[in-house]
């Protein structure tokens, strides 16, 4: 008999945004789409259902799953929601979160061209925050990446747990006659997405994935990867 692949779980964040859920569900499709001989189920760990938990007590075959945090850096819901709820069902592994990565930072790059980053321009980069020391560690990684593609300085600011806080970064970087850019190093809108964007920065990038637009070929090589590897 042949040995059945893996169910790969894709588990994220979760969010009450629809504009988010349906971000998030163009990802999961895309990664579908790209792979049909897998079986593939979504499943968050926080705001929506189903949780991890339940989708792996579905699984009634007895096949074995691989958690893949749709997450952009390894927190909390990785060591601690996405651990626990492997280590409940024998044979269920978790993958690594998908940064840091120098393929997020390219499509960083590719935002922030498209909107209109001029020369002169000081960036911030923008993620959620974590109380995990390396996690937001994993953050300022992407940032100096994103730095070295566009050959300038970028902070990295966080909008929960961590410091600078991307409020005080913006105020940080403003001098007369420069804009201050945002670069969104969120995967999807959702409350975040939203902080980002009151931030006081002059622009602010879209998410990683934007509702509507086909997922980026670079997440959805990510999980993929995340998942086999």
């Amino acid at each position: 008999m042949t040995r059945q692949a893996p169910v790969l779980v894709a588990a994220a964040h979760g969010t009450s945004s629809p504009a988010g859920r349906s971000a998030i569900g163009g990802l999961v499709a895309a990664v579908c789409a790209r792979r049909p001989d897998l079986t593939v189920r979504a499943a968050y760990v926080d705001v929506q259902p189903p949780d991890p938990a339940a989708v792996l007590a579905s699984l009634a075959d007895g096949r074995n799953a691989r958690l893949v945090p749709l997450l952009l850096s390894a927190g909390y819901h990785v060591y601690v929601d996405l651990t626990d709820a492997a280590g409940s069902v024998p044979g269920t592994t978790v993958a690594p979160a998908l940064g840091p990565d120098d393929r997020l930072a390219e499509l960083l790059r590719r935002r922030l061209v498209t909107a209109g980053l001029r020369d002169d321009d000081a960036v911030v980069l923008a993620a959620a925050g974590s109380s995990q020391p390396s996690a937001v560690e994993d953050c300022r990684t992407v940032a100096t990446e994103l730095g070295r593609l566009l050959r300038r300085p970028v902070t990295a600011a966080f909008l929960s747990a961590a410091e600078p806080r991307l409020a005080d970064a913006v105020v940080s970087q403003r001098v007369p006659g420069r804009r201050v850019v945002v670069a969104t190093y969120l995967l999807a809108p959702g409350f975040f997405a939203d902080l980002a964007a009151r931030a006081g920065a002059d622009v602010v990038t879209p998410p990683l994935l934007v509702p509507g637009e086909p997922a980026p070929d670079e997440l959805v090589d990510i999980v993929l990867e995340r998942f086999l590897g």
